[in-house]
């Protein structure tokens, strides 16, 4: 068969039923493959979109996304999605087009050595050189993009290879590959060491990650923590892993974070890393973070493992498999509860203190926050949401209340404005049955909107509500406060009208401008049967607190 036709072949190996891209000249043959293949194709409207939404579908599913791109622009158009996946480590399958191999390296009509520009953002890429190589690389791809700390794979595939005739067998076993073999089951004298140290500990805190879901590990995680009375925190990437509700809970910590989450990990004496990566938006002042703690790091990447904060006690493995093991020995010890009740008292007494609030606004405003609140009454705290970057994306973190893992999917590591539409597009098209809302900022909506089309056109009725403040919201309030005042390239100036835009597209368009109809409007976008988005005109100047400034120490918190 046609190498290219292998390559469907292999993708439907995978499990793959599905595909968001945009065909151009060089993988002509690849999209021609695709005809009879019984694979879905999204069409994006432009290849970034189709990235997110691969990026959309892997965090909602757990399953492997893929992307098509054709060469040249095509494939530098995928660079952000490819960088965003890379940071929050989201199993991505990117096959580009590539010219034909007697082209390479003239200077070609749409050419670029996309393996060289993204060596730096990729878990792992090849440029075909031999058609039979095809599938096997598509397996590969697979192999290494869902296995180990997830992360995106680039197949760059010259257009004449993919044509020749090759012959196809399906594998009959898992791919091996020299050299990889991720290590997942944790040491054991490690994971004694780590329990014996929870058992002494006094002030305590396990800090959660994005890791935690990527391996499927949050009854694992609850189980963990339900073995004492140990206080739970959670980075952006980690929300919904444990339950917002349970009394463990002390909220998001990091730069937008509770008081009590930062406070407490100011204060412990131990801090259990899991699946996390002590990122400059966790850590604020590396050299006066959590000053008086030691700290267990378990990751199934040995690379973080002591690259931003000397760990005590590291553990390499998979958290699926190492939580249970942990669990065990730390019941084994037989340990004391109330050691941990002054401990208790004191987070009790910040959370008294210090609890996330807002100002009323006046009669008919509509508050950010509040917004979030209305968006988590009218969905029952149970849709799937997509969020942008910015403000929005912190306020929905602090106020929706995620109890379930893959319910939140936002860009956390590269921050990429664009990023919700095509990403709630991808997370339906993974998860027909559920909810999706994109919640997005004016600033964020306007990078990416055209994809109200791709929603329109392939029947993805997803709901956008819109959070319109007029500006570039979080650098609005870096400017306010830290730039004084002097206001640079924030205001959007007179917004399009998002109504008749997303009429435009085909889509239906509402607008709320009272927050005495936000309950009402936002039902009725969701009960609308196809795309839908809701205008909400929110007070413009409200500021995303409390906040750690870049630089400072969790204790340093203002608003």
């Amino acid at each position: 068969m046609r190498a290219a036709d292998a390559m469907m072949e292999a993708l439907r190996a995978e499990g793959v039923d599905h595909i968001f891209g945009i065909p151009g000249g060089a993988n002509l043959p690849t999209y021609d493959a695709i005809v009879g293949a019984d694979l879905r194709h999204v069409q994006a409207r432009h290849e970034q979109a189709a990235g997110h939404a691969a990026e959309g579908y892997a965090w909602a599913s757990g399953r492997t996304g893929v992307a098509f791109g054709t060469s040249g622009p095509g494939a530098t158009n995928l660079v952000t999605a490819i960088a965003d996946a890379m940071m929050d480590s989201v199993p991505v399958v990117f096959v580009t087009g590539q010219v034909r191999t007697d082209l390479i390296g003239t200077d070609g009509f749409q050419e670029a050595d996309i393996v060289g520009i993204t060596l730096p953002i990729v878990k792992h890429s090849v440029m075909i050189t031999d058609a039979a190589q095809i599938p096997v690389a598509i397996h590969e791809a697979f192999h290494i993009a869902s296995t180990g700390r997830p992360g995106p794979v680039l197949v760059d595939v010259p257009q004449d290879l993919s044509k020749e005739e090759i012959t196809y067998e399906p594998p009959t076993s898992p791919v091996e590959l020299a050299g990889y073999r991720p290590n997942t089951e944790g040491n054991s004298k490690q994971i004694r060491i780590a329990a014996k140290a929870l058992a002494n500990s006094k002030r305590p805190v396990i800090y959660t990650g994005g890791g935690v879901i990527k391996a499927e590990a949050s009854a694992e995680l609850r189980e963990f923590c339900a073995a004492d009375r140990f206080p739970v925190t959670s980075t952006l990437m980690g929300l919904g892993a444990f339950p917002s509700d349970d009394p463990a809970w002390l909220g998001m910590l990091g730069m937008h974070g509770t008081r009590s989450a930062n406070y407490s990990m100011d204060e412990a004496d131990l801090i259990v890393a899991i699946g996390a990566r002590f990122d400059d938006r966790i850590t604020g002042k590396l050299s006066e973070f959590a000053p008086n703690a030691k700290f267990i790091h378990i990751d199934i990447d040995p690379a973080e493992i002591s690259k931003n904060v000397p760990v005590h006690i590291p553990i390499v493995g998979d958290v699926a498999k190492v939580l249970p093991k942990l669990t065990r020995e730390y019941q084994a010890l037989q340990t004391d509860p109330s050691r941990l009740d002054g401990w208790w008292s004191r987070i009790n007494a910040w959370q008294d203190e210090y609890p996330l609030t807002y100002e009323p606004g006046s009669e008919g405003e509509i508050k950010p926050q509040a917004m979030i609140q209305a968006m988590h009454r009218v969905t029952g705290g149970d849709a799937i949401i997509t969020s942008d970057v910015g403000q929005h994306q912190m306020w929905t973190a602090q106020y929706y209340g995620f109890n379930k893992p893959r319910r939140w999917i936002n860009s956390g590591g590269l921050g990429t404005m664009g990023y919700g539409l095509p990403a709630a597009i991808g997370a339906k098209v993974a998860c027909p049955d559920e909810q999706v809302v994109c919640l997005s900022g004016d600033g964020s909506l306007i990078m990416n909107v055209q994809e109200l089309a791709t929603a329109v056109n392939e029947d993805i009725p997803v709901k956008v509500f819109l959070m319109n403040n007029g500006f570039m919201g979080m650098v609005r309030q870096w400017q306010e406060l830290f730039w004084d005042g002097n206001y640079s390239g924030v205001d959007n100036g007179p917004s399009p009208d998002w109504v008749k835009l997303s009429e435009a597209f085909g889509a239906k368009g509402l607008r709320c401008d009272d927050s005495a109809d936000l309950d009402e409007m936002m039902q009725a976008t969701l009960d609308h049967d196809g795309p839908a988005l809701l205008d909400v005109r929110v007070s413009p100047r409200e500021n995303c607190y409390p906040m750690i400034p870049a630089g400072s120490a969790a204790r340093d918190m203002v608003g």
